[in-house]
């Protein structure tokens, strides 16, 4: 029987990247100049901020979704590649958004500090198509997603006034939202039958894989209070550090001890350790500046666990029907980062005390309708580039190729029985 995978993509691949990294090479050369600032203690702590932002996207991402026994090399390898030109796309459009709408100028440094920020909502939408696309097919994603993201950053700051902390914390939710909605695009002509053939077959995790995957969730709990601080200064900065490791701490305990509880033999699950323990961090990054008090963070981490556990499970068999999503998308990033926003509006007004009703109305309607707005984009954008991605000249891989490095990768010994 022979190969339902379509024609190679030993043509398509190059001429689309090399053609694509040519042309940002020629716009880094007519319109990016190098920054001429003498290095000092605040380039050294900038520096220091986007080793922690890389380590996050490079290792954490790439390593979280490795756990596919037979898509672990596309998962580490393919998130590198949409990093790399991710951070490129972004540094170019910020630079022509800032001529649009007389941003800031920031350095060279700043501005690579922000593209990789900007590209999370990228790496977080890749965990949900993962295994069912190619190379081409994710950087056509990587572009419209960072466009996209692009367009509600300037819309969060010219129309509801939010800052670049707040508006990076929405990242996560449309991030979320964009991957699930290409990914129940790309799914949604696949009969049932081949979507749990898929599923028994090739969405397994094999011991060493998974040990791996484990390895990125490390990453990403040691680093994530970066993530989160990371557009913030003085205290604020400080508040986020330590606000964001209460809620780690408890979001791991509560998910370790729902997965057990979840189990008829109390047995605990490595899909929910892998996920689940991040869910705290998640809804901590946009109140995690406001939070006096380490309490109210431990009550955002234990109310992410219970609902990432619980959004692992009981929607599991509707959604993971509709999307194989092993990679838990929705319960890692969406629902905790929509939880995230709502507890940044309430500490928002009850923080500021004294504040005419009028205020009032003013914050809630902005905290609500750039919520709104980031989710409404993520779904809208998102099935826009599922139809773009579904065109036939992406080569898309045929269903019964889904999760299968042997598509893309030189390595004989998968067929004889990996």
């Amino acid at each position: 029987m022979g190969s339902k995978y379509p024609r190679s993509l030993r043509c398509c691949l190059p001429t689309w990247a090399l053609v694509l990294q040519t042309v940002f090479s020629l716009l880094f050369c007519f319109f990016i100049s190098q920054d001429t600032d003498p290095v000092d203690h605040k380039f050294m702590s900038s520096y220091q901020v986007l080793q922690d932002l890389t380590l996050v996207a490079a290792l954490g991402f790439g390593f979280l979704s490795s756990s596919l026994w037979r898509h672990s090399w596309s998962s580490v390898a393919f998130n590198l590649f949409m990093l790399a030109l991710g951070v490129q796309g972004t540094i170019l459009l910020d630079h022509f958004l800032r001529q649009i709408s007389q941003w800031n100028q920031i350095n060279n440094l700043s501005s690579i500090q922000v593209a990789t920020v900007s590209t999370l909502p990228v790496l977080i939408s890749a965990g949900a198509v993962l295994g069912k696309v190619n190379l081409v097919q994710l950087a056509v994603m990587v572009l419209m997603e960072a466009m996209a993201f692009g367009a509600i950053r300037l819309a969060d700051k010219k129309v509801f006034d939010m800052t670049d902390h707040v508006v990076m914390t929405h990242g996560h939710v449309f991030g979320a939202y964009f991957g699930l909605t290409v990914a129940w695009w790309l799914s949604r002509s696949l009969p049932r039958r081949v979507v749990e053939d898929i599923q028994t077959e090739k969405v397994q995790m094999a011991t060493s894989s998974s040990l791996f995957a484990m390895l990125g969730t490390l990453f990403l709990w040691i680093f994530w209070p970066s993530v989160n601080s990371a557009l913030l200064e003085g205290t604020k900065k400080r508040n986020a550090v330590f606000n964001t490791y209460c809620a780690l701490a408890v979001s791991t305990v509560t998910a370790t001890s729902l997965s057990a509880l979840s189990h008829p033999q109390g047995r605990i699950n490595m899909v929910h350790i892998h996920n689940a323990v991040l869910a705290g961090g998640v809804a901590v990054g946009a109140p995690s500046c406001l939070i006096s008090s380490p309490w109210i963070a431990m009550v955002l981490g234990l109310a992410a666990g219970v609902i990432s556990i619980w959004g692992a499970e009981c929607p599991r068999m509707c959604l993971n029907h509709m999307l194989q999503n092993p990679s838990g998308t929705h319960y890692t990033f969406g629902l905790p980062g929509l939880l995230g926003a709502l507890a940044y509006y309430c500490l928002q007004i009850i923080t500021e005390t004294g504040t005419a009703e009028l205020w009032i109305v003013t914050q809630t309607v902005s905290n609500i309708g750039a919520l709104s707005f980031a989710v409404a984009m993520g779904m809208v954008t998102g099935l826009l580039t599922g139809c773009l991605l579904s065109v036939r000249v992406w080569r898309a891989p045929h269903a019964a190729k889904y999760f299968d490095d042997q598509a893309f990768w030189e390595f004989p010994h998968l067929a004889v029985g990996f």
